[in-house]
């Protein structure tokens, strides 16, 4: 009986502390963990603001001089060829000079034709008085007459031929000033935009004020992407490099491109970073049909990439390249590794971890630490 009554104390004590290790034991945090395995890892660099698709010929088109639209002989959307009529402006004055020019050619012509046959005329005149003369029928004042008479002639002829390379010139003038009345299509491509209406005034665009094009014809047959990047990448990107473009009308979509040109100056945009354009052609430009020039783009520039290498999700590495490992026993430990090649989601790992153990990912979440316990969610991979 007093054996009995000496347990039920031990007893009693043992449940107590047993109840009080239980409820003040830490509680594991519930954290998402990776674990470490083989893959791909890419280095890579995009662009800082959005870059937009362009076409490789564009030209906003504008009269040479101001006048009347007389005839608008396309429409926005229209497919045009290369030297098809676009538009035209008031011209018949020109029109009325040209009939006077060419009228002018025709009157000098036939003035050429008779002066040039007196002249022909008198010069067989004159050799006719010469062999007179070596005969002895007539004097040699005769002879002079006549080869004076000649000369007249032939100088008459030649002003004659001249004033017909007058005419010619003039007429070859009113066509010139005829045509910059004209826009005609450089290249073929399509119609984009169109500015003014049938009787409306174009007025061409002074050196120095930016004016409204009459006409802005797009080549859309080829296209690239123009993408800003900064400034400290700039000496990174090479012509050939590879490039993945990306549209945000067209989400879940990457196609293939390459550098292009990188531009030789930096340039400046008041309260933004300094950045240099980048030009990128599409790989399979078949592919590009179909989208519309000025559509938003995004780059990402592949510097270099490395295959079957140790990797983890960049975001799971903290300042000075630390990451929390969790170990078989629940606990969480620091651990330092030496990164190699990295984007913005995976880091290849040089030293430092091993095929297979597990890395946190949500560092973001309260008393994630080392030395805390944990456990994994079932977010984990």
């Amino acid at each position: 009986m007093r054996l009995g009554r000496l347990l039920i104390p031990v007893v009693t004590v043992s449940l107590l502390g047993a109840a009080t290790w239980w409820f003040s034991r830490p509680v594991p945090i519930a954290v998402t963990v990776h674990e470490v395995g083989r893959g791909m890892v890419e280095a890579s660099i995009s662009n800082t603001r959005a870059g937009e698709v362009e076409a490789c010929q564009r030209t906003r088109l504008s009269t040479i001089v101001g006048g009347r639209i007389d005839s608008l002989q396309v429409k926005e959307g229209d497919r045009v060829e290369a030297g098809q009529v676009l538009m035209r402006l008031w011209n018949a004055d020109l029109d009325a000079r040209l009939a006077v020019n060419r009228a002018q050619l025709e009157t000098v012509t036939r003035r050429v034709n008779e002066a040039c046959t007196l002249a022909d005329n008198a010069e067989r005149e004159a050799e006719r008085q010469a062999s007179l003369v070596r005969r002895g029928f007539v004097s040699t004042s005769v002879e002079e007459k006549a080869r004076t008479e000649a000369r007249v002639r032939r100088a008459l002829c030649e002003t004659a031929r001249a004033e017909v390379i007058t005419a010619q010139s003039q007429i070859s003038a009113t066509i010139t000033d005829r045509q910059r009345t004209i826009l005609v299509a450089p290249f073929a491509g399509t119609i984009a935009k169109i500015t003014g209406e049938l009787g409306e005034y174009s007025t061409p665009s002074p050196p120095g004020v930016p004016t409204p094009p009459a006409i802005d014809l797009i080549d859309d047959s080829c296209l690239y992407v123009k993408a800003p990047m900064d400034e400290i990448d700039a000496p990174k990107i090479h012509p050939g490099q590879a490039v993945r473009i990306s549209f945000e009308a067209i989400p879940g979509k990457a196609y293939d491109g390459t550098v292009k040109r990188i531009a030789p100056y930096i340039t400046v945009v008041e309260k933004q970073a300094r950045t240099v354009a980048v030009d990128v052609d599409f790989a399979h430009p078949e592919e590009a049909r179909g989208l519309l020039v000025g559509y938003s783009a995004d780059i990402e520039i592949v510097l270099d990439t490395r295959s079957d290498v140790l990797r983890i999700p960049s975001a799971a590495i903290r300042e000075g390249n630390r990451v929390l490992v969790l170990a078989d026993d629940g606990l969480l430990t620091e651990r330092i590794v030496k990164p190699g090649l990295a984007n913005w989601e995976q880091t290849e790992v040089l030293e430092g971890l091993a095929a297979g153990e597990r890395i946190v990912t949500s560092l973001e979440r309260e008393g994630v630490r080392a030395g805390a316990h944990a456990i994994a969610d079932a977010a984990s991979n």
